[in-house]
């Protein structure tokens, strides 16, 4: 899901006050002794051969599809751990 910049800059200018976070649970010292570091992979831009009709199907899935790609592939990878 992408969020236009538009909209972006009408959340930015949403005053403090007007927000409610009353939903939102206080995070207390419980929370952070069970909190991990969680560090974000990053990805390697390569150069990679796939037939033209599975390249067709992914990008006609939109915005993404790249990042759609490396999901599909993760699983596999994940599946294939067990």
């Amino acid at each position: 899901m992408s969020i236009s910049r538009k909209r972006l800059e009408e959340l930015k200018n949403i005053p403090e006050e007007a927000i409610d976070t009353s939903d939102i649970p206080e995070l207390d010292a419980n929370f952070w002794s069970k909190a991990k570091l969680v560090k974000p992979i990053t990805k390697t831009a390569i150069s990679i051969r796939v037939d033209s009709d599975v390249l067709d199907w992914f990008k006609s899935q939109g915005k993404g599809y790249q990042s759609l790609m490396n999901a599909v592939l993760r699983s596999y990878v994940e599946h294939q751990k067990d």
